[in-house]
C-alpha cells in the first residue's frame, strides 16, 4: 500500500498505536547514550515513535510521513510524552529537506521498491550536514525464505549488496551494511533484518 489513504486505513484498523509507543529496538541500541549533535530526521516516521524517542534523548527531532492519521497520532503521543517534534506531512518519494539541516537521518522499515528507496534516500541526503549519518533498519530479502513475518514481495525487501551499492552511489561512506537477527515472540525462528550505517564525508 503506497497512498496516504491506504495507510490511513491500515492505521485505523487498530485503536491503539500500530507499532507501539517505544522506539525500534535497533534504533534504540544504536543511539542510546549517544550525545546529540543537532537535528535528527525520521524518514517515513509513521506514528512517530522513533522521532519522539530521539527528542527525549535531547535531539531536535523532525518526522516526515504522508499519512495524516499517523501524524495525528504522533502529535498526540509527543504531547503525552512532553516533547517537541516537528511533524511534516509529505511523501518521502518526492519530499526534499533543506540542505545541510540534519546531522542524523533514520530510515526504519521503509519497504518500497529499490528505485523509489534510492530516490528517497538521495533526496534525504541533501538535507544531511557534512559528517552527518544515515541509520537504516529494514526487512531483508532473505527473510522471505528463511525468516518470519514482514512483506511478502521481494521487490520491497532489502539486499545488503544492493543497498550498499545505492548508498555509495549517492555519495555516502558506508560503515556497515549487514543482516541482523530479530527474535520474534512465538516464532520458531528469527526474523532477518538489514542494518546499515553510512555518513556524508
Amino acid at each position: 500500500m503506497r497512498t496516504p489513504a491506504d495507510w490511513d486505513e491500515r492505521y485505523a484498523t487498530k485503536e491503539g498505536l500500530l507499532w507501539g509507543a517505544g522506539p525500534n529496538r535497533f534504533v534504540e541500541a544504536a543511539w542510546q547514550g549517544v550525545a546529540p549533535t543537532g537535528r535528527a530526521l525520521d524518514l517515513a516516521c509513521g506514528e512517530g515513535r522513533n522521532a519522539i524517542w530521539l527528542a527525549e534523548q535531547g535531539w531536535e527531532a523532525s518526522g516526515v510521513d504522508f499519512s495524516p492519521l499517523a501524524l495525528k497520532r504522533a502529535r498526540g503521543l509527543a504531547r503525552e510524552r512532553g516533547v517537541e517534534v516537528e511533524w511534516i506531512e509529505a511523501d518521502v518519494a518526492g519530499w526534499e529537506p533543506e540542505a545541510g539541516r540534519f546531522s542524523l537521518v533514520i530510515v526504519a522499515y521503509l519497504q518500497i521498491p529499490r528505485a523509489e528507496l534510492k530516490s528517497a534516500l538521495e533526496r534525504a541526503v541533501k538535507g544531511l550536514a557534512r559528517g552527518g549519518e544515515v541509520f537504516m533498519i529494514g526487512h531483508a530479502r532473505r527473510n522471505l525464505a528463511e525468516g518470519v513475518g514482514g512483506p511478502k514481495s521481494p521487490a520491497v525487501l532489502w539486499d545488503p549488496e544492493e543497498l550498499r551499492e545505492d548508498l555509495e552511489a549517492i555519495g555516502l561512506v558506508v560503515d556497515e551494511c549487514a543482516e541482523v537477527m530479530r527474535p520474534v515472540a512465538g516464532a520458531e525462528r528469527d526474523a532477518i533484518d538489514l542494518q546499515a550505517r553510512a555518513r556524508r564525508g
